[in-house]
């Protein structure tokens, strides 16, 4: 299995932190990046509303041929986005580890504003660790 990327998105739609753990994916600039997290926001939030089943929380998962995307929304409306590999099939638990560690040191950070672009190296550095035990 291999994570390629992990992106985060505020819940106005704001690209906030965006990682890559593993080369294959096109260079993108910034503002690629950003565009992004704005449509991805969008979308979630009309899937959520068009669907037939009450209480639907949107997009979880966009199958690919040769990649998948995972979504985790927490409940304060922070998207966790993993771009993994075509054979994986279920990422909830690195996605709820992604979220402790969110939890955890981000924002217990005293310097960290909330919805704000995330920069805290300790978290960077944990979460590193935690991706590279993904990626075997």
């Amino acid at each position: 299995m291999v994570v390629y990327a992990l992106w985060v998105i505020n819940k106005t739609g704001g690209l906030i932190f965006d990682r890559e753990f593993a080369s294959g994916l096109p260079e993108l600039s910034t503002n690629a990046f950003l565009k992004f997290a704005s449509a991805f926001h969008t979308q979630h939030a009309i899937a959520a509303q068009l669907s037939p089943v009450p209480d639907c929380k949107g997009i979880e998962v966009i199958e690919a041929e040769c990649f998948k995307l995972f979504c985790y929304e927490t409940p304060t409306a922070i998207k966790f986005i993993v771009i993994t590999d075509s054979t994986v099939q279920v990422v909830d638990s690195l996605l709820r580890d992604i979220y402790q560690l969110y939890s955890d040191y981000v924002l217990k950070n005293p310097f960290y504003e909330v919805e704000q672009p995330i920069r805290v190296e300790h978290w960077e550095t944990k979460l590193a660790q935690l991706v590279g035990e993904w990626n075997v």
